[in-house]
């Protein structure tokens, strides 16, 4: 798991290069990973999470615990 968000699920893509002349290469587009500690208050400790920028948004708005457990209900984490 080494190129996707614990939160969303997001992982690598592939596409195409284009260039001028119109041929097409392949290509990897990847997500915005950080590996970045959250503090647990109701279990009183650090947790580490891999996130893509969007995944600390959304922990942002839903709160830590509801985005953990919504993770984790959808498959992207297996233990809190």
């Amino acid at each position: 798991m080494s190129q996707v968000c614990q939160i969303t699920g997001k992982k690598k893509m592939v596409g195409n290069n284009v260039s001028h002349s119109r041929r097409r290469t392949k290509r990897v587009f990847k997500p915005n990973l950080l590996t970045k500690r959250f503090f647990l208050e109701d279990e009183n400790r650090w947790i580490t999470l891999k996130v893509s920028a969007a995944g600390m948004r959304v922990i942002n708005k839903k709160g830590l615990r509801a985005a953990l457990e919504e993770a984790r209900a959808k498959g992207f984490i297996d233990t809190i």
